[in-house]
């Protein structure tokens, strides 16, 4: 199982995954992506996921391949973004206010680096 969650802004788009980014899934987190009709700074937090499949490891290439950043603070996310080359940011944090991009709430977001 998996949830996402999405916060928009019109900087930055950050997606918060949890449990296993694999299969369907994956692909379906690659589709709420490429349906936002103007994507901002991607930013995908990873830290609370807990397993990762080959299509999984895909999509987070793509993810950064469109230059998205990850958050990753357990040492699974760590590893797969470390062994993907996936550019990673210490922390973030965000102050949400309502706006719509789909189903996503919009926020303020502040990377720490």
């Amino acid at each position: 199982m998996m949830q996402i969650e999405l916060q928009d802004s019109s900087k930055t788009m950050v997606m918060r995954v949890q449990g296993s980014f694999v299969g369907k899934f994956a692909e379906d987190a690659r589709g709420l992506i490429t349906h936002c009709k103007m994507l901002p700074k991607l930013v995908v937090d990873l830290s609370d996921v807990s397993f990762v499949d080959s299509t999984g490891e895909e999509v987070l290439a793509w993810f950064g391949q469109l230059g998205g950043m990850f958050v990753a603070k357990n040492a699974h996310s760590q590893h797969v973004c470390e062994r993907l080359r996936l550019p990673m940011v210490a922390s973030l944090s965000w102050h949400t206010r309502k706006r719509a991009c789909g189903r996503a709430q919009a926020s303020e977001l502040l990377l720490d680096r």
